[in-house]
């Protein structure tokens, strides 16, 4: 019986946490060396679709008839990293920037960093935006993070630890002797 009651704590416990966005303010306040930040779970908020195609035209002839062949190819890579996919911290960058690991692989990180126009202290992702794309590497490519990605910024699970503590007791009362 302690045994169910344990395990039935422990599931009800860990179902306390819920995700926050992680900013400066976190860091700052469970002094998340890099070291520790190497510890902590990380997730995204949003769906991230990173883009790339490549296409080559070559125009040749045909031997001895004349004809012309063109020829053309094209290859199209679509990453799709869903909505709290679990990430881990790799390394940090300039101005206090991180660098997410969602995958193994060489150079197969996002960057997150605080943006400066926006006082929400929240990661998002790192590209050059243009026209609503963003131009990023990944994994030694060239990727282009299409539009809502920009919204896309890092969370953490935070669990609220309270204990409590109540003694009561019953006071009696006195009676004249």
């Amino acid at each position: 019986m302690k045994y169910v009651i344990m395990l039935l704590s422990v599931v009800v416990l860990a179902s306390c946490a819920t995700k926050v966005p992680y900013t400066k303010k976190i860091k700052d306040e469970f002094d998340l060396t890099e070291d520790k930040l190497k510890k902590v779970q990380f997730y995204t908020s949003k769906t991230i679709i990173l883009e790339r195609s490549e296409k080559s035209e070559t125009t040749a002839t045909t031997g001895e008839s004349g004809d012309l062949v063109v020829s053309s190819s094209s290859l199209s890579e679509r990453i799709v990293i869903p909505t709290s996919t679990p990430c881990v911290f790799d390394k940090i960058g300039e101005n206090g920037a991180v660098f997410i690991r969602f995958e193994v692989g060489q150079g197969r990180t996002l960057v997150f960093a605080e943006r400066p126009n926006m006082s929400s202290g929240r990661f998002y992702l790192v590209a050059d935006w243009k026209a609503g794309r963003g131009e990023l590497d990944y994994g030694g490519g060239v990727y282009f993070a299409v539009s809502g990605s920009d919204a896309a910024y890092l969370m953490v699970k935070l669990k609220q630890w309270k204990k409590n503590q109540r003694k009561d007791r019953v006071v009696r009362g006195m009676k004249v002797s």
